[in-house]
């Protein structure tokens, strides 16, 4: 009993160290602010986690397999993270200066800048999600745990709990998420905007263990991680309810606020007051320690874990810990596959993308590495099937909770896998995409840097596999087609857009995507069974154009993708009948060399998309960075767009939905031979 309390003495004295380092960062911060209501009250639960023994990590190797992970999903706790990890040697003291400033790798909330850090936070309900997709990772060999640690205001996003059914029935007993129950919100920091009325009893009926503790001590905490980690586990995941109040172990109520900006008076007396408690508990620990006999060298230990060092003066002083971080090893994304094992398509028959993607999946999934989530439409995919045939633990369905899902496929990308989600087109979270991206970038950024703790082969491999693209939902209805996904994703920096049309091209793509090192690449395919135009030996190279019919004297050019290429390629039929010579371009990604040499051809291009005009507003683009000026006329664009208006598009057979915008062969060949000069 004496041990266990002095060992809860010095983790109070650690306490002080990791605020006042917070402190810090807020009086050197470019803004002199703060999220500190939240840094403070998450203080306990975190400096228990890392200095208690609880969390194991390789902080010389922080991508190495095999160690504990940890995910601050509340990232606005971001001073008290970056206090903790540059006291453990993830990165200098120095980092803790200058935060927030476009010089500064400590940003207003966390991600890969910072050594150590894996997944970029922020966006409320999201860190959970992805927590959970490690601990599936954490489930095979190499095993580990994963801890996260969120906010009860944040449980009011609803990816959260898509996370805390997912992971209780998938058994995750290695997941920890801590919730920093502080009752404040950014707009209101003395109450939720909505309470929970009984959260325990809301996790424990998605059959999670729940601990709830006190967690303006230490004791409570430390015993309900002590029953996570070295307790007996029965497959549930572990909350641990940590009951605070925002901005707890501050002495100013200027210290209960969301974000401060605070005063250098404020400051100083802050600091002295953390001071003069920090000799308090030294006392104590001190009064404790001298009655520990044989036990000594045991506590003399322990502080040395918590970097600290026992003082004969009485004193407990502060360890240095130098940056132990190294520069990881670089990794490598192929995906290795045998030629004879894949799809072997013929050409002029049909075959659907889904059946495709399964039997190449059949393939490549023999390398642990591939990863797939669908999210109840597995049917449409073929990613299931393909990678269920070789490991069901590697086919995830996340049922019909597409952000979960996306969070899920980010986390086993952070892991080094090549992962796939799929889903309707329309249905891919933007909010969840862009906060994945913003860590992509982060993690390029990092990679690019000579002395970047990340290199080659840490970025991520993420596939967004979109099905039933253009015209290809049908009779769904408007909520499920896709005609304005491909434009709205083209404005999210670092995602590759891809728009396949022949099962051979689509074998191409998924042969250049498992070469690795792709990105983020959001790849539309058709549902319905398309015809084989491509031969054999098609390689696929991302930002190039295929012509796919080719003619010596063009009349004219036909630009489209996906379904369109068909139409396009009969429309071409068409106009050969009636004299004229068209040549047709299949742009699967957009091609700017391809859109300059059509700009200067001596004829017309139409660019035909059933969709609002991706490839179309792609071309605006290019010409207007390209050229000095610009003849609209030498471009014509046939899509969904009525009389310059988006809308989104109802019910309806392909046929007639084709037919409706005026998309069909026939139509395309009839408007073609009219415009013709």
């Amino acid at each position: 009993m004496l041990l266990r309390k002095a060992c809860t003495r010095l983790l109070e004295i650690k306490d002080i160290d990791i605020r006042l380092l917070s402190l810090h960062q807020c009086r050197h911060a470019v803004d002199s602010s703060i999220h500190i209501g939240g840094a403070f009250s998450a203080t306990i639960p975190m400096v228990s986690l890392f200095y208690g023994g609880y969390i194991h990590l390789n902080v010389e190797a922080p991508t190495k397999a095999g160690q504990d992970i940890f995910v601050l999903s509340k990232g606005h706790a971001v001073a008290t993270l970056a206090s903790i990890y540059a006291d453990l040697g993830y990165f200098p003291a120095s980092v803790l200066e200058n935060s927030r400033s476009v010089r500064s790798i400590l940003n207003g909330h966390p991600g890969p800048l910072l050594p150590g850090v894996h997944v970029a936070t922020g966006p409320m309900g999201q860190g959970v999600g992805v927590a959970q997709g490690l601990a599936l990772a954490g489930r095979r060999s190499p095993e580990f745990d994963v801890f996260a640690l969120t906010g009860d205001g944040e449980l009011q996003e609803g990816p959260v709990w898509e996370a805390v059914m997912f992971a209780a029935q998938k058994r995750l007993e290695n997941l920890c998420v801590m919730v920093d129950k502080n009752n404040g919100q950014l707009d209101t920091v003395t109450n939720l905007h909505f309470p929970h009325n009984n959260l325990a009893a809301s996790f424990a009926s998605f059959g999670w263990r729940v601990l709830d503790v006190d967690a303006t001590h230490y004791g409570s905490v430390m015993e309900a991680l002590d029953t996570f980690k070295h307790g007996i586990r029965d497959g549930r995941p572990t909350v641990i309810i940590c009951n605070a109040t925002k901005g707890f172990g501050g002495f100013s109520d200027q210290m209960n606020q969301h974000k401060a900006t605070l005063s250098k008076d404020i400051l100083l007396q802050e600091e002295l007051l953390q001071q003069q408690l920090r000799t308090e508990r030294e006392q104590s620990f001190f009064a404790l320690y001298r009655q520990s006999g044989n036990a000594a060298a045991l506590l003399e230990s322990y502080a040395k874990r918590a970097g600290l060092q026992i003082d004969s003066d009485g004193k407990v002083q502060p360890l240095h810990t130098p940056v132990r971080t190294v520069k990881a090893p670089v990794r490598n994304k192929y995906i290795p596959f045998r030629t004879e094992a894949l799809p072997r398509l013929e050409k002029g028959k049909l075959y659907g993308a889904h059946k495709v993607v399964e039997g190449a999946m059949k393939e490549y999934a023999r390398d642990q590495r591939v990863v797939s989530v669908d999210s109840d439409l597995a049917s449409t995919s073929g990613l299931q099937a393909g990678v269920g045939y070789v490991d069901k633990d590697r086919a995830l369905n996340a049922g019909v909770a597409e952000a979960n899902m996306m969070l899920i496929g980010e986390a086993f990308a952070v892991l080094g896998a090549n992962v796939w989600v799929s889903t309707f087109c329309p249905f891919y979270d933007w909010k969840v995409l862009r906060r994945i991206a913003v860590g992509h970038q982060e993690r390029l950024e990092v990679i690019a840097e000579a002395n970047g703790w990340l290199s080659e082969g840490h970025a991520l491999d993420y596939t967004m596999l979109a099905t039933a693209a253009d015209l290809e939902t049908q009779s769904n209805g408007a909520t499920h087609m896709g005609n304005d996904d491909a434009l709205l994703l083209n404005e999210a920096a670092f995602v590759k857009i891809i728009n396949a049309s022949c099962p051979q091209q689509l074998l191409g793509i998924i042969k250049w995507i498992m070469e690795g090192n792709r990105g983020i690449i959001y790849l539309r395919i058709l549902r319905a069974p398309s015809e084989v135009i491509y031969p054999a030996d098609f390689v696929f190279e991302f930002g190039k154009a295929y012509t796919v019919r080719e003619s010596a004297r063009p009349h004219a050019c036909i630009v489209s993708s996906g379904r369109g290429i068909y139409e396009a390629l009969e429309a071409a039929e068409q106009l050969a009948g009636l004299g004229y010579e068209v040549k047709v371009v299949d742009m699967p990604s957009i091609d700017k060399e391809t859109i300059l040499d059509l700009y200067n051809a001596p004829f017309k291009t139409y660019v035909v998309e059933q969709n609002n005009g991706y490839i179309a507003n792609n071309i605006r683009k290019v010409l207007f960075e390209k050229q000095n000026t610009i003849e609209t006329g030498r471009f014509v664009m046939l899509n969904t767009v009525k009389d310059g208006q988006l809308h989104y598009i109802h019910s309806g057979t392909y046929n007639e939905l084709a037919e409706s915008f005026g998309l069909k062969g026939n139509q395309i060949a009839a408007f073609i031979a009219n415009d013709i000069p």
